[in-house]
């Protein structure tokens, strides 16, 4: 599939390297839940041995078509979201990348809908094959809902204005359909922003995030991870802003610790099924060479044995 928009990975070396630790070549079943171009993947294969296995995750049919460019018996890619990954069986990877950024295809074509830079559909599904778009969302949904949507995963202050003025413009003139609509509307009733920030930049994140559920399937992702990692298996997860950061933070967190039953004090508490080992920032050049990767964190910890 040939286009002209590219994609420059995040944390490329630091996120292999933190996945494979210091196995060269490596071996056994990697999962790179979240396929978008395939920078992360080519350069985990890389690194593997003749045993190796990659399996890959995304629901975007653009990126599956991109994967099947890739030519090797020890990659397969599967056409579903990543909170799929429990359905590998039981401890039988070795480590688990999830990379939670929208690919620069996705946000630089016009037709997918993600930006307020390009004039398009107002779609923004991450698998345009099935599911409500934004549009159709917005042409039915109630002002509350809109609102809670937008201040609960846009942390956006004028919620309730802007979901005010997308009811009316619907019943005045009809529902919102273009993504330079919608911008338009959001810089009319958000009078303050942020420097160097587009009044539409919150709102397009909540939609984007509320229409794909990405939270929740956050969530299942990493539950099922858990499941699906061997004994020492490493999970590593780049997220872009603060509402997936603390999703992830708080999960290795949760995991990280022993828990004692109240109930049963002299009980021996249960073992702790994650070890944190940090979290890694982009350097300065490469945020410096791609603005996008200025907010990315990148989060690794070790799955334990449990006793």
């Amino acid at each position: 599939m040939d286009h002209p928009w590219t994609h420059t990975t995040v944390l490329l070396r630091e996120a292999v390297e933190a996945l494979l630790a210091d196995a060269s070549p490596a071996s056994g079943t990697y999962v790179d839940a979240t396929f978008g171009r395939g920078g992360h993947a080519r350069a985990i294969l890389a690194r593997l041995g003749p045993s190796g296995r990659l399996i890959a995750f995304d629901k975007d049919a653009e990126a599956v078509a991109e994967a099947a460019r890739i030519q090797d018996a020890r990659f397969s890619i599967r056409h579903q979201g990543f909170r799929d990954l429990g359905e590998l069986p039981p401890a039988s990877v070795a480590g688990v990348l999830m990379d939670l950024g929208v690919s620069s295809p996705q946000i630089d074509n016009p037709a997918r809908g993600f930006s307020f830079r390009f004039d398009g559909p107002l779609d923004m599904r991450m698998d345009t094959t099935r599911g409500e778009s934004v549009a159709e969302w917005l042409a039915t949904a109630e002002a509350q809902q809109i609102a809670e949507v937008i201040r609960d995963y846009g942390e956006e202050r004028f919620a309730v204005q802007i979901a005010k003025a997308i009811v009316a413009r619907r019943q005045e003139r009809g529902a919102v359909s273009t993504t330079t609509e919608l911008a338009e509307l959001v810089a009319g009733t958000v009078k303050t922003r942020e420097p160097g920030q587009n009044p539409a930049t919150r709102t397009f994140q909540a939609l984007r995030i509320f229409i794909n559920a990405e939270l929740e399937e956050l969530q299942q992702a990493l539950e099922a991870s858990l499941a699906v990692l061997q004994p020492q298996g490493r999970l590593a997860v780049i997220s872009f802003h603060s509402l997936e950061d603390r999703i992830v933070k708080q999960f290795i967190a949760k995991h990280s610790r022993q828990v004692y039953d109240r109930r049963a004090p002299f009980a021996a508490p249960r073992a702790m099924k994650l070890r944190a080992l940090g979290r890694i920032r982009p350097s300065q050049a490469e945020v410096d060479g791609n603005p996008r990767a200025r907010s990315a964190i990148l989060r690794v910890a070790e799955r334990t044995a449990e006793h």
